[in-house]
């Protein structure tokens, strides 16, 4: 992986990609930088007017460029199953890439329009149903990948499947973070290991951007009215994030790169900060077997997404 950078990525024309979250951040240069190898890219963003931007961004910076918003908001299952359905009828019955990439941070206690803690709900719920119902084009596809975006602050908490709102003893948005970025990497690891029990070779794989600065971590303070933290993370940004672009690496790796192992969990090479891709560090309960199959029996009875395909 040294030095592995946008250059590496292959050829990617004839082929179709999803990216969530992709109106800006690392899900806009990845979107992009897929664009720019060939790809034929589907910005999933839940706000129409950005995600229009972005597509119009994408052509102006990659002339020639296959790029279109579908509306997709992943706090809305209603809102998945109808970009499923657009999806179908748009493209047909093959889908090469599905990039995870969308989430929230650090939000104030809330909830999705399905009623779950809103960063459980969007961040695992929402890529969970997405993935189950566009899973029938992935498996239609040779060498399909899934790629899930993750954190490496999974390691600052175990997921809790008795309390999924993350509200005992009272709800604390970094603990509800990490525990939706532990369940991303739970859920590639039963998804890795269910398409292995049925012989499929689709790759689940999970990456992710070191610190990356974006408007993520705004966003959580900027909602809680909270200036001087939103102050403090623009500071934080500035000094020790590292661009979007070279956040996206990771990513863009672990989608396109030749080799990629199931399950496997790509970040920045330096101290899982920044850098070059490199195999990252995970926390061993990212891969109980045990709790991902009792997140995966959860995930299916909350979304009403079964992974029908996938069962003995």
């Amino acid at each position: 992986m040294a030095a592995w950078n946008v250059n590496d990525i292959p050829d990617q024309s004839g082929r179709t990609a999803v990216v969530t979250g992709a109106n800006s951040g690392i899900g806009y240069v990845t979107a992009r930088e897929l664009a720019r190898r060939g790809a034929r890219v589907v910005l999933a963003c839940r706000s129409e007017a950005r995600g229009n931007e972005a597509g119009k961004r994408i052509v102006s910076e990659v002339p020639g460029a296959d790029a279109e918003f579908v509306r997709l908001d992943l706090g809305d299952l209603d809102s998945v199953g109808e970009f499923a359905a657009t999806y179908d009828h748009a493209y047909g019955e093959r889908l090469d890439l599905l990039v995870n990439n969308a989430g929230v941070m650090a939000l104030p206690q809330g909830r999705t329009a399905d009623g779950f803690e809103t960063q459980f709900g969007v961040n695992h719920l929402g890529h969970f149903a997405l993935t189950g119902m566009l899973l029938p084009a992935l498996l239609n596809t040779p060498r399909a990948r899934v790629v899930t975006v993750s954190s490496m602050v999974h390691a600052l908490s175990n997921i809790d499947l008795d309390d999924l709102g993350s509200e005992r003893p009272s709800y604390r948005r970094w603990t509800a973070y990490a525990r939706s970025k532990t369940a991303n990497l739970l859920f590639t690891h039963e998804l890795a290991r269910r398409l292995a029990a049925v012989g499929s070779d689709v790759v689940a794989a999970a990456a992710h951007p070191g610190y990356a600065a974006t408007n993520l971590q705004t966003v959580g303070p900027r909602m809680a009215g909270r200036k001087g933290a939103e102050r403090f993370m623009e500071i934080g940004n500035r000094v020790f994030g590292q661009s979007p672009q070279a956040g996206a690496l990771p990513t863009l790796y672990a989608a396109t790169a030749p080799g990629v192992r199931p399950d496997s969990f790509t970040g920045p090479s330096f101290a899982m900060w920044r850098g070059a891709p490199a195999e990252s560090w995970r926390t061993g309960w990212t891969r109980d077997d045990t709790a991902g199959e009792r997140l995966w029996d959860v995930s299916e009875q909350l979304t009403g997404v079964p992974y029908d395909a996938l069962k003995a």
